[in-house]
């Protein structure tokens, strides 16, 4: 039995199987999508400042005998203002479908707290893990405009978290 890698490209595994034997020359193919799947993108912008998420399904496992869905999501944070701007803290709500509610703060974003030029973009990525296969997150960023030194609030739209199990 031989097989074929699958198509990172393109997030597709391709299995070609060849038999040996009595089925000389008869091969299988299987295809099959890997572990994560693309989910929801969406933007909104607030003072200027355009916040856009991609979710992905990134598959389950099991944490003390419970079923653990994860998530991994990109966030993009562009500066479409005239003024230079600097992230420094974030607030998260995480929800899942059994109306678990998880408050995320804290500084920065991933150990960052990132001065954004007017066109720059910052971009990055996290997760999180629900005990069921549906849910939602959403929140803002705390920033400061450093033209005025005023503090100010920037709305993450709400985004759906949906492994794709569920929706069949």
């Amino acid at each position: 039995l031989q097989t074929e890698p699958f198509d990172y490209v393109n997030k597709i595994c391709i299995f070609k199987y060849s038999f040996l034997g009595k089925f000389n020359n008869c091969s299988i193919v299987i295809l099959c999508h890997l572990s994560s799947y693309v989910l929801n993108m969406v933007q909104q912008v607030t003072q200027g400042i355009k916040v856009s998420a991609e979710t992905n399904f990134e598959g389950t496992f099991y944490k003390d005998n419970k079923v653990q869905y994860a998530f991994s999501y990109i966030i993009t944070i562009e500066n479409q203002s005239k003024d230079a701007v600097q992230l420094t803290s974030r607030h998260w709500k995480i929800r899942d479908a059994l109306n678990n509610t998880e408050i995320v703060e804290g500084e920065g974003v991933i150990g960052q707290k990132p001065v954004l030029q007017p066109g720059q973009k910052h971009t990055y990525n996290s997760g999180c893990l629900l005990v069921s296969p549906l849910g939602s997150m959403k929140g803002f960023y705390n920033m400061i405009n450093f033209t005025t030194t005023k503090k100010f609030r920037v709305a993450i739209p709400s985004f759906k978290l949906n492994a794709p199990s569920a929706l069949n």
